[in-house]
């Protein structure tokens, strides 16, 4: 397989024109988010005004013909978004900007992300936050667990502490749950269940600026965390941005299914992070293959090995798969994990194999 240069990418960028101002893509500033596979493929985002979102499509298909021609490329994939970037008072209504970038005490802080919801992405950080820790064999590792779905907090149920209300400690710290040789927070602990949080954007930056800082993850004890798991909501919106800019984030894993639609938004998540200067840690694909529990017959509902050659075609690793299993899901609303409750099933050893990828990813960092 040839190498593709990026910078002929560029160049050939360049040559794409925008007529009625004048000015090419590049120079123009639209172009964001150039991801260039192993294999050769190629993507990026064109992000222009939503005024003109429509007719510019016509630049979009421009751009993938003369990046086609590249030396190497084997595939283009340009997606335009019609979103203006806001100005600096939209992200900063209350004060945001003025806060400092925080100091985590951890080796390592891993994001857990989806670019849409409903593909598992709490269930994987839960399972992977536990199997890290491996409270079984005494050996795993010193494990924060961050819930920064404002809107719809699930680790209080997927770990079984529902009813837990922090306190605080004598330098005035949210006291963390701990359970399964982790420690966990969610704003779920200090919501009443089924309570909807109906906030604006600038509310849940600073609530999760919040969580990370006024929690004590550290303690005499744990004096510093091996890695902190924060569980993402859906989307690139707020909380992502607040990540990016405040916390030294190490890297994202990207939660996907092998279904098509999913896959085009861990794309966009893939191109908001790099936008973001946020390593991608890998992809894992969700859901991957059914596994009837009476027969064993294994099935691919959602389609099959989608989030293995998205990885590829993007260029970042890929993970490993999980399981479409019934026990999983019915481990999950009993608040036990399965990588605890069912440690030799086949998703556990799943699991436990991304969470090994991860662990290396820690110890690289520490």
């Amino acid at each position: 397989m040839a190498h593709v240069d990026k910078d002929r990418i560029t160049e050939a960028l360049r040559t794409v024109v925008d007529m009625e101002t004048g000015r090419d893509l590049v120079s123009a500033g639209i172009i964001h988010g150039l991801q260039i596979g192993a294999d050769g493929a190629v993507f990026f985002v064109l992000e222009v005004d939503p005024a003109r979102g429509a007719q510019l499509e016509g630049l979009r298909q421009q751009a993938e013909r003369v990046v086609a021609k590249v030396s190497g490329v084997t595939k283009v994939t340009a997606v335009m978004t019609a979103e203006k970037t806001p100005k600096k008072e939209a992200f900063d209504p209350h004060g945001m900007a003025k806060n400092p970038r925080l100091e985590v005490p951890a080796k390592a802080v891993i994001v857990v992300a989806s670019g849409k919801g409903g593909v598992g992405k709490s269930t994987v950080a839960v399972n992977l936050a536990a199997a890290m820790a491996n409270p079984q064999s005494g050996e795993g590792l010193k494990i924060g667990l961050l819930d920064a779905d404002i809107y719809g907090p699930s680790v209080p149920t997927m770990t079984g502490s529902g009813d837990y209300k922090p306190a605080l400690d004598a330098q005035r710290k949210l006291i963390p749950f701990q359970k399964y040789n982790m420690k966990i927070m969610s704003i779920g602990f200090m919501v009443e269940a089924g309570n909807a949080l109906v906030w604006r954007g600038p509310m849940v930056q600073t609530a999760l600026y919040q969580m990370v800082r006024d929690v004590a993850w550290a303690s005499p004890e744990t004096p510093e965390l091996d890695c902190l798991i924060i569980d993402l909501p859906p989307g690139t919106g707020d909380v992502q941005l607040t990540l990016a800019q405040k916390v030294p984030v190490t890297g994202a894993v990207i939660v996907s299914t092998p279904q098509d639609i999913a896959l085009i938004d861990a794309r966009r998540a893939v191109a908001m992070f790099g936008k973001t200067n946020i390593s991608i840690l890998g992809v894992v694909e969700n859901m991957s293959t059914y596994i009837c529990s009476n027969c064993g017959h294994e099935e691919h509902i959602f389609g099959q090995g989608g989030a293995e050659a998205e990885a590829r075609a993007l260029g970042v690793p890929f993970l490993g798969a999980i399981p479409l299993e019934r026990e999983i899901r019915l481990q999950a609303d009993e608040g036990v994990p399965i990588v605890i409750a069912q440690p030799q099933s086949r998703a556990a050893q799943a699991y436990r194999a991304i969470a090994e990828k991860l662990k290396g990813v820690q110890a690289r960092r520490s």
